[in-house]
């Protein structure tokens, strides 16, 4: 099923099939005032907390009891540390039939609040938006946005219910570390956060080094759709994919370093016209279908592309595999370990 222009800039993949960086702005404790950088501790998780991000700083007095979220992320990484929600989204979108995904169902089932049973959390939709209603009657002490898009209005709209915490900079573009970071220290578990997020890239590096091809291999990640005109996008480095293909050791094609220094956003268009100039040794894209795929291939223009004419293209149909990515989390990043590499590693063997 294809997004709708809403949800597709809510995820971050382009135009009609999805659409989205960033630093972390900072946390403070109230009784030191010292600040708390990615990867580091508040000291002693003492409150008052205040955490700083985009539409300025949210004040929280003590330790939340009750957590609401929005998007993707946020409800992942606060299960991660051992909070589970009063309330999250539904994966309305690369979800299975829960409303769930499997990363977050083990999740649950292992802390004893599987779906469906009494300690589950209520689970509202967003394909309309921030469901403020729901949220509202989860009763929260806290919302969790700091992987998502809100506006200043929904932002305004949120903190009459209770504290929020957005994101620091760019709009679906929060790096998972930095979403760790952030919820930990809101949550009272700064060191936990710290620990995840060591095991989290511990794990990634140890799977990707059974991939040696990979490793300084040049990308390019993109959406590619033969039946459109305008069918070519190119995701920049601030996005979350880039971002997790250069954790692992490749290297973002020249070609799409140099434009963006022109760019603004998380992706720039680009001229099918000129999609053989995208030169890379793999070039990765969501496809609704494999027969997208081949049609990508045998397409006159997007055929010319380096990286698919050489057969080192990775076409992902998997809506839950893409989200995965897209929407990466401590939770979700593991589980798409095994899916992904394999894929990306069959491509780099052929650059």
């Amino acid at each position: 099923m294809e997004f709708s222009r809403r949800q597709g800039l809510k995820l971050g993949l382009f135009a009609s099939v999805a659409a989205l960086g960033v630093g972390l702005a900072g946390c403070s404790t109230g009784a030191t005032g010292g600040s708390v950088a990615q990867n580091t501790q508040a000291s002693a998780d003492t409150f008052p907390v205040t955490i700083k991000h985009i539409y300025g700083e949210t004040v929280i007095e003590k330790a939340p009891q009750r957590v609401a979220t929005v998007s993707w992320v946020n409800d992942d990484v606060a299960i991660a540390l051992g909070v589970i929600p009063v309330g999250m989204p539904k994966n309305d979108w690369g979800g299975n039939a829960q409303g769930s995904t499997p990363w977050k169902d083990a999740a649950l089932e292992k802390a004893g609040a599987g779906l469906g049973s009494d300690k589950a959390p209520v689970q509202y939709s967003e394909v309309d938006g921030v469901n403020f209603t729901e949220i509202a009657k989860t009763t929260p002490d806290v919302i969790l946005a700091a992987y998502s898009g809100l506006t200043q209005e929904d932002y305004d709209k949120l903190s009459k219910i209770a504290p929020v915490i957005a994101f620091p900079e760019a709009a679906y573009g929060t790096g998972w570390q930095d979403s760790t970071t952030m919820i930990g220290a809101a949550l009272g578990k700064s060191a936990a956060a710290k620990e995840l997020i060591t095991a989290t890239e511990k794990t990634i590096a140890e799977q990707a080094a059974k991939y040696p091809s990979i490793k300084g291999k040049t990308f390019i990640y993109g959406n590619l759709e033969p039946a459109k005109s305008d069918g070519v996008n190119v995701y920049l480095s601030g996005d979350n994919r880039p971002k997790f293909l250069s954790s692992i050791g490749m290297e973002l094609a020249p070609v799409v370093v140099e434009a963006e220094k022109k760019a603004k956003g998380f992706f720039m268009p680009w001229s099918a016209e000129k999609a053989n100039q995208l030169d890379s040794q793999v070039f990765i894209s969501w496809v609704p279908d494999q027969k997208t795929k081949g049609a990508i291939v045998a397409d006159p223009l997007l055929g010319q592309i380096p990286a698919v004419k050489s057969g080192a293209f990775v076409a992902d149909s998997d809506n839950t595999l893409t989200l995965s990515i897209s929407a990466a989390s401590p939770l979700s990043l593991p589980w798409a370990l095994d899916k992904f590499l394999p894929l990306l590693g069959a491509a780099a063997d052929k650059a």
